[in-house]
């Protein structure tokens, strides 16, 4: 029976989130003041203290859940995965959980993403919207189809679980394609509060500065395989990681197949280690037996 450790991705922020590590352990303690020194303002205090709006800001979203998911990932006694996979943000933390990347260079990482993609949405208004209760084909299909037809940008970007697909584009081709997913029987299409068009071509932008900053960035040999967003399969080349790293912000989430693909490698036991338990209910969706837990 294998053992997966995997990590969560932006959303699953929360007031106060962190605040229990830091008080309880000196090492937790030591990497929330080194983070505070490398980005250069005291991340601690808003995850600690702020409000929901002040961990809303992309810039402070992604490196927070980053953080408290590696920094309870560390605290973990004799912890030995067998195997990783994070949801988008959450695939820097399972790198840093086999070894592939520094604490400190995974953050960095992480902040030059996050304000990249904040930029990118600046640059050209766009939006998500999350399908429940139609066929992947279906919802490929739809999307491929307004795309072809109008000109505007609409792609899937997250399989989160069957029967739940999220996708990403302009806001005029993503409010088209929610009517006629309606019309073709899903259960709900709802565009989501974000701030642009994550996982679609319109991070094309984030996408060319994030990987200047990879390609200076060491990649070490993994400790055990990473089961990567963009191809749904174990994955232990260092080149190969870095570059599916690079693709993953205009690349679709893979996580529905990434699940299989580890189930299919011999995971019978999921660690989600972070904020929240979102992925938790999303494996169980994918896969009834699995044995699922929590470390936050």
């Amino acid at each position: 029976m294998k053992h997966a450790y995997v990590f969560p991705g932006q959303g699953s922020q929360f007031p106060g989130m962190g605040k229990h590590l830091y008080e309880t352990s000196t090492k937790a303690k030591e990497l929330f003041e080194q983070a505070n020194e490398i980005l250069g303002f005291r991340i601690s205090d808003t995850m600690f203290s702020g409000t929901e709006e002040d961990l809303k800001q992309t810039n402070v979203t992604q490196p927070a859940v980053f953080l408290h998911a590696v920094i309870a990932f560390l605290g973990i006694e004799n912890a030995r995965p067998d195997m990783v996979a994070g949801h988008s943000l959450g695939e820097f933390s399972a790198l840093v959980a086999n070894g592939v990347l520094s604490f400190e260079d995974a953050l960095r990482l992480v902040f030059i993403r996050a304000t990249a993609m904040q930029r990118a949405c600046e640059k050209q208004p766009s939006t998500m919207a999350a399908v429940l209760a139609l066929a992947d084909e279906k919802v490929e299909e739809i999307c491929a189809a307004v795309s072809s037809e109008t000109g505007e940008i609409v792609v899937p970007a997250n399989y989160n679980c069957p029967g739940q697909l999220v996708i990403s584009g302009t806001i005029n081709g993503i409010n088209i394609a929610c009517e006629r997913m309606k019309a073709a029987g899903a259960k709900r299409a709802l565009v989501l509060p974000v701030g642009g068009a994550f996982h679609s071509p319109l991070m094309a932008p984030a996408k060319e500065e994030l990987q200047s900053a990879i390609e200076r960035t060491t990649f070490n040999t993994p400790s055990c395989p990473v089961y990567q967003n963009v191809v749904a399969r174990a994955v232990s080349d260092p080149a190969q990681i870095r570059q599916n790293l690079i693709d993953q912000l205009t690349g679709a989430v893979k996580w529905t197949q990434s699940v299989q693909a580890m189930v299919a490698d011999g995971a019978a036991q999921f660690t989600e280690v972070g904020p929240g338990k979102v992925l938790q209910g999303l494996i169980v969706k994918i896969h009834k037996e699995a044995t699922v837990a929590g470390v936050n």
